[in-house]
């Protein structure tokens, strides 16, 4: 009866083990930001240093300021993946948006 008793206190110490989760170790560590939506005062800034920088004619490393910038002004971190698509949709899709930037980059100039 002992001898059986052991055996289940064994085997259910065996199944906490394996249930507990355990830590991924991958071998990149790379940031994950959350694709939250993005406010207009955003957009406005992401339009506008694209507009000044030429971004569809060169791509190397405005990104990057734009990442910055936003960071900096908004304290709000976007991948860059993240502010490319959505550069690509306000041109794309969202052209009401689109314009109602472009009016007010008109205006404050």
């Amino acid at each position: 009866m002992a001898e059986t008793q052991q055996m289940r206190a064994n085997y259910s110490n065996e199944e906490e083990v394996e249930e507990s989760p355990k830590p991924e170790t991958s071998g990149s560590r790379r940031r994950r930001f959350k694709a939250s939506n993005m406010f207009f005062g955003e957009m406005l800034e992401m339009v506008d240093i694209l507009k000044k920088a030429d971004y569809d004619g060169q791509k190397a490393k405005i990104m990057v300021k734009v990442v910055k910038s936003l960071h900096r002004n908004f304290g709000v971190r976007r991948s860059k993946d993240h502010l490319r698509k959505r550069w690509s949709d306000l041109k794309l899709r969202e052209h009401e948006q689109y314009r109602k930037i472009w009016r007010v980059l008109q205006k404050s100039k």
